[in-house]
C-alpha cells in the first residue's frame, strides 16, 4: 500500500539526503547544473543509460522527486517494486511503446518531472549510444521544458556483466568510478514542435554528448 503525501515526502527527503552521502563517500559522487530543474511543473529529463544506479543518481541532483521509467519485470519482487512505485517509478515494458508514452504525458500534465533513459538500454561500452526513435515523438509532443543529463563514471563502477558495484572512495586515490551527473540547458517546451525525426535525435544526442563532456570534467579523477 503506498504511503500517504506526507510521509512519501518525508522518506523521499530522508533517503535522498543519506543517499547523498552514501555516493559522495562511496563513489565520489559530483553534479552539477541542478538549477536547471524547475522547482515546481512538469519537466522531462533525457538521460543517457550507464549503469542500474542511474535513476538514483539522476535523482541526487535533483531539489524535488522525479518520476522514472522502469521496465515491468522490476516489479516482481515485492519489496523492491514497492520501493520503486515509492520513488515515483511505473512499469513499462522494455522499449518506449503506446502505453509508455501516454503514461509520460500523463505525468506531465500532473506537473511531474519525469526521467527517460532515452538510449533504452545500459551502454555496453561506458559511452554514448544512439537515442531511441521513440524519444523524438515524446519530447516533440511533451508541453515541459527537456533537460539533458549525462552520466559518467556509473558503468565503470558498476557495468552490465557485473554482479556488484565497486567502489570509488572519497578518501581512497582517484578512479575511473567516481561518478559526476550534469544538467544541461534546458531546451524550451514546444522547441521541437515542427522538427523532423532525424533533425530533433541529432539535436538531442549533440545537447547529451556536450552535457557528457562537462560531466567529464566535473569527474574526480
Amino acid at each position: 500500500m503506498p504511503l500517504p503525501r506526507t510521509l512519501n515526502r518525508l522518506f523521499w527527503f530522508a533517503t535522498h539526503k543519506i543517499g547523498f552521502w552514501v555516493f559522495h563517500l562511496g563513489w565520489s559522487y559530483r553534479c552539477s547544473g541542478r538549477q536547471q530543474l524547475p522547482d515546481v511543473g512538469s519537466a522531462l529529463i533525457v538521460s543517457n543509460h550507464q549503469s542500474f544506479i542511474d535513476p538514483l543518481l539522476v535523482g541526487l541532483i535533483a531539489r524535488r522527486p522525479l518520476t522514472f521509467l522502469a521496465r515491468k519485470n522490476l516489479f516482481k519482487n515485492r519489496i523492491f517494486g514497492a520501493l520503486l512505485h515509492e520513488y515515483g517509478a511505473f512499469p513499462i515494458d522494455r522499449n518506449l511503446g503506446k502505453d509508455g508514452l501516454q503514461a509520460v504525458f500523463e505525468a506531465l500534465g500532473r506537473g511531474e518531472a519525469v526521467t527517460v533513459f532515452a538510449e533504452g538500454e545500459r551502454t555496453h561500452d561506458g559511452g554514448l549510444q544512439p537515442l531511441k526513435a521513440g524519444i523524438a515523438l515524446l519530447v516533440k509532443r511533451a508541453d515541459a521544458p527537456i533537460i539533458p543529463c549525462a552520466i559518467v563514471g556509473a558503468y565503470e563502477s558498476w557495468p552490465r556483466h557485473a554482479k556488484r558495484p565497486t567502489l570509488a572512495p572519497l578518501f581512497l586515490p582517484k578512479s575511473a568510478g567516481s561518478i559526476a551527473v550534469v544538467f544541461g540547458e534546458p531546451v524550451p517546451a514546444g522547441h521541437y514542435r515542427t522538427w523532423s525525426r532525424e533533425a530533433i535525435l541529432n539535436d538531442l544526442e549533440a545537447r547529451l554528448a556536450q552535457a557528457y563532456a562537462e560531466a567529464k570534467k566535473r569527474q574526480r579523477r
